[in-house]
């Protein structure tokens, strides 16, 4: 693996792991959670992931999420990598039930029925231009906010992979959480067939869509089978873009929905983010920790 491109970035991050287990954004910074996990699931099944991991329960709240960091106590969208991090370990107890329920329990604010009837009331009287339809629940970064795609996408993917482990999950609620995720994700999905970071629209113009939240999207409604210029337009993307996070997400993608990519090239960062998504991404990666059992 030495001198491979997925050694290289290993490489780089078994330096770059901090004292207590977790990883920064950049080198000797203070430990967050989500470079922390995406490391985590890189090193899979070695020591590293295992220090990371007793790291990261420390961070759980009483309401079943995640911190982002041991100073910020708000519970975070991050939560939803937690619970895949934990069924990818075999971790079936409470950690992983409690994200499991924070991720049932949450939701964008624009779904409440309130904001649902003034949004209502405001298209009928031409005031909102928007044409989202709000009854599709999705994910926040955090609780009280707006949905987006990127959280969005990874709960989806942690409750998915939750159902098959987690037998005293209330079945009934996790699909229909699925499924109005998933009518979010659609809903919001651009013209090109791409997606944005929230929306497919602003002020009554089209958005244009963006390589790495296509990239997100396309792994969170992995397994569907109406996506065919979604794919059509991630291949374009992947041969266009310069972006290395965009690339990563885009390789991603097409390996967990079973399309085949070339290996990615390059080399590392001092993003150590961006250089775990690139390890998940190669060939000889763990991205089939984000693949959902057909």
């Amino acid at each position: 693996m030495a001198g491979s491109y997925l050694g290289d970035r290993i490489s780089v991050l078994r330096q770059t792991q901090n004292a207590d287990g977790g990883w920064g954004y950049f080198p000797n910074k203070t430990s967050w959670l989500e470079p922390t996990i995406y490391c985590a699931l890189a090193f899979h099944g070695y020591p590293e992931s295992d220090r990371a991991w007793t790291l990261v329960k420390t961070w759980q709240n009483p309401d079943g999420g995640f911190r982002p960091s041991a100073d910020v106590e708000i519970s975070h969208a991050a939560t939803a990598l937690c619970v895949s991090a934990g069924v990818a370990r075999g971790e079936t107890g409470e950690a992983t039930r409690k994200g499991v329920g924070w991720l049932l329990g949450t939701s964008g604010n624009e779904s409440e029925m309130y904001r649902r009837v003034i949004l209502r009331i405001g298209k009928a009287f031409g005031m909102v231009q928007d044409q989202r339809d709000f009854s599709k629940k999705g994910w926040p970064w955090k609780p009280d906010t707006a949905s987006w795609v990127e959280p969005t996408s990874h709960a989806l993917i942690a409750l998915r992979q939750a159902a098959l482990k987690q037998p005293k999950i209330d079945s009934s609620e996790l699909r229909e959480r699925v499924r109005l995720g998933e009518g979010m994700l659609m809903d919001v999905r651009a013209s090109d067939g791409g997606w944005n970071y929230g929306n497919r629209t602003a002020r009554g113009e089209d958005l244009r869509s963006y390589p790495e939240t296509t990239g997100i999207a396309l792994v969170g409604l992995q397994g569907r089978r109406d996506l065919g210029t979604s794919f059509d337009l991630a291949r374009k993307m992947l041969g266009e873009t310069s972006s290395p996070l965009a690339r990563a997400w885009l390789t991603i993608a097409m390996r967990v929905n079973g399309v085949a990519a070339d290996e990615p090239t390059g080399e590392p960062s001092n993003d150590i983010l961006i250089t775990a998504l690139e390890a998940l991404a190669s060939r000889d990666g763990n991205c089939r920790l984000l693949q959902v059992p057909a």
